[in-house]
């Protein structure tokens, strides 16, 4: 039988599940918002990053993989995290939220901002080791989510998917989401062969994606 492509990650084993879970031990603290390239910290770690449309969960992602509620600012308001915000994680790791993308209310000037600063970033920083693009497992790869991979992809920064919301979708709707995804992410060169599904409500895969961001050097 032939393995599907971009399968699930597997669960991690004991100790790539220890090293994530002492990783993430000390919950992370917020360094600062960044607006402009001149702003960012020395790119002295390893630094992971995490982009999504507005809404798909980032801030809550990033709060349970820490242990810590409120790190990352969660919100229904579209476009809310308007900076490149850095966490320091355990003095040896930085995780990035970039910018919410996909929000129709924010005014054009200000999109326009973000997405030359983003694209910057994303070229420029030598120590990004991989780039997480959140799909909410509701809806799937849409049109909004191949920008930003075509960018990461231009930018020759691997990227991996991580699904979230896992738990809103029946069995059978999620298998049809993640064909639909299987197949977008069949035309990026950049993206990672392998998928991770999480729920952030129910801690699903958490465990899964620390161990992943601890493994990177």
């Amino acid at each position: 039988m032939n393995q599907l492509p971009f399968p699930l990650a597997d669960e991690p084993d004991d100790a790539t599940r220890e090293a994530g879970r002492m990783l993430f031990a000390t919950g992370g603290e917020f360094l600062k918002g960044v607006v402009a390239m001149d702003g960012l910290p020395p790119p002295d770690r390893v630094e992971v990053c995490f982009a999504g449309r507005s809404n798909v969960g980032k801030s809550t992602l990033i709060n349970a993989l820490t242990g810590r509620k409120a790190l990352a600012r969660a919100s229904n308001t579209p476009g809310r995290t308007q900076e490149i915000n850095f966490f320091n994680l355990s003095g040896s790791h930085y995780l990035v939220d970039l910018p919410g993308y996909g929000y129709a209310n924010a005014p054009v000037q200000i999109v326009a901002k973000w997405q030359r600063l983003l694209k910057a970033y994303l070229q420029g920083r030598a120590n990004l080791r991989r780039a997480f693009v959140l799909v909410d497992t509701r809806h799937g790869v849409k049109s909004v989510d191949e920008e930003i991979m075509s960018l990461l992809d231009s930018a020759a920064v691997t990227f991996q998917v991580v699904m979230t919301k896992a738990d809103k979708v029946s069995a059978a709707d999620r298998e049809k989401i993640l064909a639909q995804v299987r197949g977008a992410l069949a035309k990026h060169p950049a993206a990672f062969p392998e998928l991770v599904l999480t729920s952030s409500e129910k801690g699903d895969g958490i465990e899964t994606l620390r161990a992943i961001i601890a493994t990177l050097d």
